[in-house]
């Protein structure tokens, strides 16, 4: 069975991963820079910025995430918080980077403003957040929903297309690009079965004749795949100077 940081991993770690060194090269980060991870999850981006030879920090609201990033790096400030309410002093970091954080935070805008406060002048302020539309993997189960289960509210979360992402920095967004093969669409399926996040969470809440269901309008949305296939992920990105 999964533990819900394997889960993770199977189902959007895989575009997370390769999203982190996009992220990073977009918010500028080198060698040597204090950067601090926001809603670092299993540590996609954490591992990004270790890679670069950062000095990391990470935060994350589940307990679990945060003692997996505890073991995974053992070298950084792992802590358990939320956005909105980061444990470190005023201008601790010369960054602050959120990786497809926003749309989960329970107040954006006060998780903005923390990334601010614990930047120094100067600093960078980051966030990126797939797009609703243009996430094919997300959008695909979002389709699917609205023909299975239409009467679940289908991805309402905000900061999830360009203006507003752009309304909560004030800093026009760019489009980051990545796309992953997965070797079957049964391969695909077992991905969603793990229960990770709300794509998940609606999978596993469905009785067995709508689960089937959904995995037929799945499988026409994609294409109706007889082997390997890929789908991207675009996110908005955007940052701005403390």
């Amino acid at each position: 069975m999964f533990t819900s940081d394997d889960a993770y991993d199977n189902f959007m770690g895989r575009y997370s991963t390769q999203l982190a060194p996009l992220f990073a090269d977009f918010a500028g980060i080198g060698s040597g820079l204090r950067v601090l991870d926001v809603g670092a999850g299993t540590g996609a981006l954490t591992a990004e910025l270790v890679r670069r030879d950062s000095t990391v920090a990470a935060a994350d609201p589940s307990a679990e995430f945060a003692a997996t990033l505890a073991s995974r790096f053992p070298g950084i400030d792992a802590r358990q918080a939320p956005a909105e309410e980061l444990p470190w002093p005023d201008e601790s970091f010369d960054a602050a980077l959120a990786q497809l954080v926003i749309s989960f935070m329970s107040d954006a805008e006060a998780g903005v403003a923390e990334m601010r406060r614990v930047v120094t002048p100067g600093g960078v302020v980051a966030v990126c957040m797939w797009d609703r539309e243009r996430m094919e993997m997300l959008h695909a189960i979002n389709q699917a929903r609205a023909i299975v289960d239409p009467d679940n509210t289908a991805d309402v979360q905000r900061y999830r297309d360009e203006s507003s992402i752009r309304g909560l920095l004030g800093a026009q967004p760019e489009l980051l690009e990545v796309a992953v093969e997965y070797p079957s669409f049964d391969e695909f399926w077992s991905t969603l079965l793990g229960g990770a996040g709300p794509a998940g969470a609606w999978i596993a809440s469905l009785d067995d004749e709508r689960r089937a269901g959904a995995r037929d309008e799945l499988y026409r949305i994609v294409g109706s795949p007889n082997g390997a296939f890929s789908l991207t992920g675009r996110a908005w990105a955007a940052k701005v100077v403390r």
